[in-house]
This record gives structure tokens, sequence and C-alpha cells, in this order.
């Protein structure tokens, strides 16, 4: 494949790393510096461009490249309160789109696994959800896009639970999460039910950035040969 980054902070770097490892070209390296060069970037010269950078300009960079035919991806999270312009835009140029809070395979796992849970617990009387979510000091947003698909997942499978704040919370129907940044920690989110007899908690760590970048990687070469708005679940469930 011939990938675009778009963005070439920690994340961009490990990408072209993982990239370069297995086979692809970079045709494109877009960042602060040579912003510009995005409208460059065609589908005469790039197979799937690849997005992140930051939340302010996320938007902005995901509807320069499908007004321009190119194949997306994206994983940059806080601009998803336009995520369904974005689909919109995707569909009416008949492009390809795939964002993911989060490309691990593993996460896409936990996720499942959350789901589960949390229809489980919705079935039992006396436990108060929570989340804690760690990452790098280098993190802009919180909480993290992770957390909040996990907490998506939980309200979806849980009507007990009927929002979720950026904060502890002790009120049953208030999914509380604790946003904590520590050094050099790629990101980790441990999903609490709280009962005053017991306690149920399922955790997924992360131990190097790489295993975003590699994940990255592998759903890109799938991606590339798909159209329309896609998903990290069609991924796992269409690999061989």
């Amino acid at each position: 494949m011939r990938i675009a980054l778009i963005g070439y902070g920690k994340m961009g770097k490990s990408i072209e790393q993982i990239a370069k490892a297995r086979g692809h070209e970079i045709s494109f390296i877009i960042d602060q510096e040579n912003h510009s060069d995005i409208h460059k970037i065609s589908p005469d010269n790039t197979d799937m461009a690849i997005e992140f950078s930051q939340p302010s300009s996320a938007y902005d960079n995901i509807t320069t490249l499908l007004s321009n035919k190119v194949k997306t991806m994206a994983g940059t999270t806080g601009w998803l309160d336009r995520y369904d312009e974005v689909k919109t835009l995707c569909t009416s140029t008949n492009g390809t789109f795939l964002y993911a809070s989060n490309y691990s395979v593993g996460v896409n796992l936990f996720f499942e696994l959350n789901e589960w849970l949390a229809n489980k617990m919705s079935q039992l009387e006396g436990f108060v959800p929570e989340m804690v979510e760690v990452h790098h000091t280098e993190k802009k947003d919180a909480p993290s896009g992770t957390a909040i698909t996990l907490a998506e997942g939980i309200q979806q499978n849980d009507p007990s639970v009927k929002k979720w704040v950026n904060e502890p919370s002790q009120e049953p129907q208030t999914l509380g999460i604790l946003s904590r940044r520590e050094a050099n920690v790629p990101g980790t989110h441990t999903v609490t039910y709280r009962s005053p007899l017991e306690t149920i908690e399922i955790t997924h760590i992360a131990h190097d950035r790489k295993v975003f970048a590699e994940g990255v990687i592998k759903v890109a070469e799938w991606a590339t040969n798909q159209t329309g708005i896609l998903s990290i679940r069609e991924f796992l469930n269409n690999r061989s």
C-alpha cells in the first residue's frame, strides 16, 4: 500500500515504522509545518490516509481527504460531535472511512467483553459501575476515546445507566469515569462493578504503543479493499 500519514507525533512515527516493516510505502507525511500539502493527496498517489492529529484539526483533515476521494482511517478522538457529517460526506462521495477510538485487536475484544458484562450486570441489583482510565501525560483529551466507547457499550447494554461523567460518581444511574495522566503509560482501562459485598472488575493494559500502530496497519490492509463506512467489528468478523 501507499500510505499517507496525517499527523506525525509518537503514533504517526510508530505507524510509519511498522508500515515500512510490512513492506508498505509512505506517500506523504503531513504535519503542522506542511499542512497545506494535504490537498496534494489523491487516489493517484495514495491508497489509504491514516489520520492521527489533534482534536482541533481532525474534522477538517478528514473531510478534505474524503472530498478528494481518498480512502481514510482516523484514530484522533475529541471531534465525534461531527461524526454524522463525516458519514454523510463519505456516503455522498462513495468513499471509504473508518474511525476507531482504539485499533488494538485486544481492546476491541475487550469492548465486546465489556458489553457482555454490562448486559449481565443489568440483571443484578446493588452494583455501582465505575471506570478508571490512565494515559501518558501528553494525551490531550479526557476521558479517552476508548473510555467513551466503553461507557457507550455499558449504556447500550444496561438501561439503568443513563449517563457518564468525567469524575467519580456514587449514583447508580451514572457511570463515573476517573481520568489519570501519568508519565509513560500507553493506556490502561478498568471497568468495575462494586457492591457492599463484592466487586467485579475487568482491565485492559497496553504495554507498548506499538500494539495500536500494528492494529492500524492490519486494519488498513483490510480496509483498502472496502468501500463505505467501516468499523473495527467488521474487520474482526471478516479477517481470515
